[in-house]
């Protein structure tokens, strides 16, 4: 139980404890005061007495509860660091986008590199973040009037282990199919006058390619009329046992420049572990069939996958650097409530995660792969982080201006939200859609009120 003098800490704080295995079922009391431009916090940790003291100028509410935040999630992640002598890659830091912070103490003119070494980040994640910043040279725009579109699809052939998100078997959820492709198309036409300019378009899920390709093609043909200035136009077709020359054949036909094979892994073994219903060769087959296509191709790997060795997961990055696709994506596992695989998964051994997102950096660097973007959420295991790596000049846009926020998103479909940017991008306002299917049909009407009410103010 963790309990603060200030309303606004707590669960700041259960952040940092959420990152050291065991931490969850201390007794915690904090007590936080600033005064005479000085942090003061005070731990009780069963029984035991901790105090720190950092400097630092409030300026503002806002600046007050930020350096708040900062000092009272240092003050503590030193303390359990120091009592299970557990120092984390990312240190402090708790936040899902790293480079946003590194953005603010640029845009201030300040190095960030003095913020992060403070918050305890190791010096290889303070690199990854100087060449994140460096990837995305030439893409990275805050802008008033750029948007990106998304496109929710919530069909899936089954459910894998590790999977928190909503979708379901499409055998499961066809019944109301046709209603959601009216309804999408509704969506759409009414998203129309909202949109500025174009930076993107992304029609995610899920599993797209679940959808036939004359179910697939509704979809492509009502976002048509929204993308008239030929820009980045990304469909995850997702697995090998929903790929077809006859979607891929819809997608070449609406424009759209890039594909998602989320691969995972490349073993069989894990494959099958983790509820795939197909094996690495049809992946292979996938991507075969891809070359003959003029998009750009994303894949995904994950590491810490339920019983893949250190060797099993080096494996699958050789393979996939092998066939080459422009963008690669490894995540770190991430053990959400409603992922069967938090039910059976206690927490990973950290060196085995380490070895893997080590070796992953070092053989797609030295394949030509930058990192693009990062991003990291809560419950990941290791403490870790995702990171895209992509060839040069292959970045995706749609995956900067989401993890860094600086584009207003329109999303569309159940479990959409959309962000609207303010006073540039200092604050955002979102709208989320339901996640159920049948109460988003139910509520379409109003989700497309609420959302034109947004984007105009």
């Amino acid at each position: 139980m963790l309990t603060s003098n200030l309303a606004f800490l707590p669960p700041e704080l259960m952040d940092v404890v959420r990152l050291f295995a065991g931490a969850e079922a201390l007794a915690i009391e904090h007590t936080g005061e600033y005064r005479d431009g000085a942090f003061y916090n005070r731990f009780v940790i069963e029984g035991a007495e901790y105090s720190a003291c950092d400097e630092g100028k409030a300026e503002g509410e806002l600046q007050y509860k930020s350096l708040c935040k900062r000092y009272a999630k240092l003050a503590l992640y030193r303390i359990l660091s120091a009592r299970t002598g557990e120092q984390l890659p990312w240190g402090a830091l708790t936040g899902i986008r790293p480079t946003r912070l590194a953005y603010a103490e640029l845009e201030a003119g300040r190095a960030f590199e003095p913020l992060f070494e403070t918050m305890g980040v190791s010096e290889e994640n303070i690199a990854l973040v100087r060449r994140v910043i460096a990837g995305q040279a030439g893409i990275y725009e805050r802008k008033e009037g750029n948007c990106d579109l998304f496109v929710s699809l919530p069909f899936c052939p089954s459910k894998c282990t590790y999977c928190s998100f909503i979708t379901a078997p499409i055998a499961a959820t066809r019944k109301y199919l046709s209603d959601y492709l009216a309804a999408l198309e509704e969506e759409l036409a009414a998203a129309a006058p909202l949109i500025g300019n174009l930076r993107s378009v992304y029609v995610g899920g899920g599993t797209p390619f679940a959808l036939e390709a004359e179910e697939l093609e509704r979809v492509l043909a009502a976002i048509a009329p929204l993308r008239t200035n030929g820009c980045e136009y990304t469909v995850e077709a997702g697995r090998p046992d929903v790929f077809s020359r006859e979607k891929l054949d819809v997608c070449v036909r609406y424009g759209v420049t890039r594909i998602c094979i989320n691969a995972q892994s490349f073993s069989d073994q894990t494959l099958a572990a983790i509820g795939r219903r197909h094996t690495a060769e049809d992946l292979y087959r996938a991507f075969d069939m891809a070359k003959d296509y003029p998009f750009d191709v994303n894949c995904d790997l994950i590491a810490g996958l339920t019983g893949e060795s250190v060797e099993e997961f080096c494996q699958s990055v050789d393979a996939a650097i092998a066939l080459a696709p422009e963008n690669i994506t490894v995540h770190t596992l991430c053990l959400k409530k409603g992922a069967k695989l938090k039910e059976e998964t206690a927490r990973l051994e950290a060196g085995r995660l380490s070895e893997m997102i080590a070796y992953s950096r070092r053989a797609l660097t030295a394949a030509g792969y930058e990192p693009y973007y990062l991003y990291r959420q809560k419950y990941m295991a290791g403490a870790h982080e995702n990171v895209g790596w992509a060839k040069p000049k292959k970045a995706c846009v749609y995956n900067i201006d989401v993890m860094e926020e600086i584009a207003d998103n329109l999303a569309v479909g159940a479990n959409a939200v959309s962000k609207k940017l303010f006073a540039g991008g200092g604050r955002i306002e979102r709208h989320g859609s339901p996640k159920d299917i049948p109460t988003y049909l139910a509520k379409k009407e109003r989700l497309i009120a609420e959302r034109e009410q947004l984007f105009r103010a």
